[in-house]
């Protein structure tokens, strides 16, 4: 199956979508450094178009069997200014008129948790709907207050036709999928209609309960990293054994194993792993500790990116997450050399989906569109 992905950013999402089966037609960024980073990264010779979405004829790539990318987030982060609707970097409307053209068997379409604000509510109704009937388009001169209002009563109406869709959303916590962070996005899935597909969300597969009883009951997490002494089991007896059918969550620790330490001078054996100095520690700001899923790795909206994407180690200190442990957070292949400066690094990064969450995702997908014989028209 094939696929077309939008605001592809450094290529989280399609790298995650490719294990999942899904070749990319093409790559569309705006971003020079991070295409070359794809680029650089010769991820199967993908088609990687450095280029405004706003300014591409998605019809020219048809057929495509899904459509995915993450819209900017910025009019809906938590850290930016909650312009939404009012905001020109917001770039749902080119989502919608990609799965209007392409008429794609599926969509998935990645954003931040503040998507969800009270305040954005309304408006965020108002993507899914037009997510779900992209043909029925905003008249010339009509407000998106009164095109919701059509919208809607065509939703709600006894009989759809035309190219619609079912549209769902989850926020999801990538830890509870086997991602060392706690990185919580909103995600949007969507099938045909025609396909008759009933969606729901792959369950979790880590939890931190898991993590817990390895830590505070049978220890085995201590004997994984072969520390001793670090931490005596104190709970034994407290706390009951989860369910086996999941694993614990990972750590920065399990993300780091094997990589030197930056500042021992044996740093250019792995790619991107500079010692970065000037790292502080204020309110908000404190570091990751190393023995639980790290915060969220941020790209950052003005100066350093993400004042706290620093690593707390275990003798007190604090320092900046090199950009290979970043990567490594956000579960990217250590042969992926990202491009430009630190900066610039760590904001491709910070702004990626999880290699590993898009993979749980796209499989789910994929198998639902095979389970329904699509995919192959």
């Amino acid at each position: 199956m094939n696929s077309l992905e939008l605001f592809a950013g450094v290529g989280g999402l399609a790298l995650g979508l490719h294990q999942a089966g899904f070749e990319p037609k093409a790559l569309i960024e705006w971003n020079k450094d991070a295409c070359r980073s794809i680029v650089a990264y010769g991820a199967a010779n993908w088609n990687v178009i450095q280029a405004d979405a706003r300014s591409v004829k998605f019809s020219d790539f048809k057929p495509v069997h899904l459509v995915s990318g993450g819209p900017p987030c910025q009019p809906f982060s938590l850290g930016g200014k909650h312009k939404a609707f009012n905001d020109k970097r917001d770039m749902f409307p080119e989502a919608v008129r990609a799965v209007k053209d392409l008429q794609p068997q599926a969509f998935v379409f990645e954003n931040v948790k503040g998507l969800l604000r009270e305040t954005f509510r309304p408006y965020f109704s108002y993507i899914l709907l037009q997510l779900a009937h992209p043909e029925l388009e905003a008249k010339d001169g009509e407000d998106w207050i009164c095109h919701n209002k059509r919208l809607s009563e065509h939703h709600s109406g006894a009989l759809i036709s035309g190219l619609d869709y079912d549209v769902s959303f989850s926020l999801l916590n990538a830890a509870d999928y086997g991602v060392p962070q706690m990185r919580n996005r909103v995600m949007i899935i969507g099938f045909r209609k025609d396909l008759g597909i009933k969606w729901s969300f792959p369950e979790p597969t880590h939890s931190k309960e898991k993590l817990a009883y390895a830590k505070h009951v049978d220890g085995s997490y201590w004997d994984e990293h072969g520390i001793s002494g670090k931490e005596t089991p104190t709970l034994h007896g407290q706390l009951e054994l989860p369910q086996q059918s999941k694993e614990r969550w990972r750590t920065v620790r399990d993300a780091l194993s094997g990589l030197p330490d930056p500042q021992s001078g044996n740093i250019y054996v792995v790619p991107n792993h500079e010692y970065r100095i000037g790292a502080k520690e204020y309110p908000g700001h404190s570091g990751s500790v190393l023995d639980q899923p790290s915060k969220t790795i941020k790209a950052g909206v003005h100066g350093v990116p993400g004042g706290e994407n620093m690593i707390a180690l275990d003798d007190g200190t604090k320092r900046y997450y090199t950009v290979r442990e970043s990567a490594r957070i956000q579960t990217f292949p250590d042969d992926f050399v990202f491009q430009g400066s630190w900066t610039e690094c760590m904001h491709q990064i910070g702004n990626a989906v999880p290699v590993k969450l898009a993979y749980v995702i796209g499989k789910a997908i994929a198998e639902k569109l095979e389970n329904a014989g699509a995919g192959k028209t």
